[in-house]
């Protein structure tokens, strides 16, 4: 089995999920599906069916998480320094054509969030960047064709 690399608050925010789904969610849909299914005909109850699905999606995120948490490596970005890009690195970038800067943090797959600033470690961007140190140009592939990045600056 293949170990995905993770935080310890990515861990952290899985394990706290799984605990969510199967305390409060799981018995709070059990019980909306009893009480639909008390108001009689199932076939035309509106409330039973999208019980019945919410339930689907809670039932298939708990067996995600419960395969995903066992093959999750922690890796301690705590005890990372240099000026290489690795896992777990907040990396600032400069488009070389449009001068715009980004800064980027470096994480596992389940745990990357575009909107937070942080991407996944099998991105084009971050796989690109890996190995680099702050001053190398890079090209990173894109939809619109590559673009080349400078790394400014390597921070863990």
């Amino acid at each position: 089995m293949q170990k995905l690399p993770i935080t310890a608050e990515g861990l952290a925010r899985l394990e706290d999920e799984l605990r969510v789904l199967r305390s409060e969610e799981r018995p709070a849909v059990i019980r909306a599906i009893a009480e639909a299914r008390a108001h009689g005909d199932l076939s035309e109850n509106a409330e039973y069916h999208a019980a019945r699905e919410r339930q689907s999606f809670i039932e298939g995120r708990i067996a995600e998480l419960e395969s995903i948490i066992p093959s999750s490596e922690v890796i301690d970005v705590s005890k990372m320094a240099g000026d290489q890009v690795r896992f777990g690195a907040r990396v600032t970038i400069v488009d070389e054509e449009s001068d715009e800067e980004k800064t980027y943090r470096i994480i596992g797959a389940y745990e990357a969030d575009m909107k937070n600033g942080s991407i996944s470690i099998s991105s084009p961007l971050a796989r690109a960047l890996i190995g680099k140190s702050v001053g190398d140009s890079v090209e990173v592939p894109a939809p619109g064709g590559a673009r080349s990045v400078e790394i400014t600056a390597v921070a863990f």
